[in-house]
């Protein structure tokens, strides 16, 4: 129990990656505080799940590209919660398609959400921790942020631009005690990787040198390092979550 009565608040909490992360932290003994931006039931069902593994939370709902919503959220969370010792990056969309394809707005949407969300929540977080001096900061990047990937420009370009966000508040942040890191999932078992063919995904696996695609329980792990004591002396790191994909 390595974050009893810590407060972490984990963006895009409420599925996928986001889920497994939001209950690896509460296994550990964190509040959490769960956003999201779709339903709510699927965030009150993870609530549920860390209330029963003995922990406590809250969901809140905000769109984390408007600044004005994170600010509430904050405020929010801070009120109910009384602080916020890990914040967790993690909300993030996909718009795919080829360069010549794409359309503006589905670059824009993305990097609003993926890339300026993550500089939002970490401006108006950061300012709390840094009065504290002491925190945790976790950003999900992924492996195509470093070596790109055809149809997801966009999606590429915006975790690449979470790596450099990383990097440079990991500098500014240092001397308050504040740890900034990120993590980069390569092929998760998802929802979104269900809905491939047997086929493609075969062909994912074989550039994988361990063989095998990933589990969102694989990235939990990596965060929850991360935002323990154990990583205190590691920050501006990226950990690539993905069998050796990238090395």
């Amino acid at each position: 129990m390595k974050l009893t009565e810590k407060v972490a608040l984990v963006t895009g909490g409420s599925r996928g990656i986001g889920r497994s992360i939001v209950l690896s932290l509460a296994a550990e003994g964190a509040k959490v505080a769960i956003n999201y931006i779709g339903d709510d039931a699927e965030a009150k069902e993870v609530l549920e799940e860390v209330k029963a593994l003995g922990s406590d939370g809250m969901i809140v709902h905000a769109d984390i590209s408007k600044s004005e919503d994170v600010d509430a959220m904050v405020k929010e969370v801070v009120k109910t919660m009384g602080t916020i010792d890990i914040l967790i990056n993690n909300a993030g969309i996909t718009k795919d398609g080829l360069v010549l394809r794409m359309k503006e707005e589905d670059f824009n949407a993305v990097i609003d959400i993926n890339l300026k969300g993550t500089f939002l929540t970490s401006k108006v977080v950061g300012k709390h921790m840094l009065k504290k001096r002491t925190g945790k900061i976790v950003n999900i990047s992924s492996v195509v942020g470093i070596m790109g990937n055809a149809g997801q420009a966009n999606y590429s370009a915006s975790k690449a631009g979470v790596i450099g966000l990383t990097k440079s508040m990991a500098k500014e942040f240092a001397s308050r005690g504040v740890n900034v890191n990120a993590v980069a999932p390569g092929f998760i078992e998802t929802k979104m990787t269900d809905k491939l063919t047997d086929e493609v995904k075969e062909s994912y696996s074989k550039v994988i040198p361990l063989g095998k695609m990933g589990s969102a329980e694989d990235v939990a792990k990596a965060v929850t390092f991360l935002s323990t004591e154990d990583s205190d002396y590691i920050t501006g790191q990226v950990i690539n979550v993905c069998g050796g994909m990238v090395m």
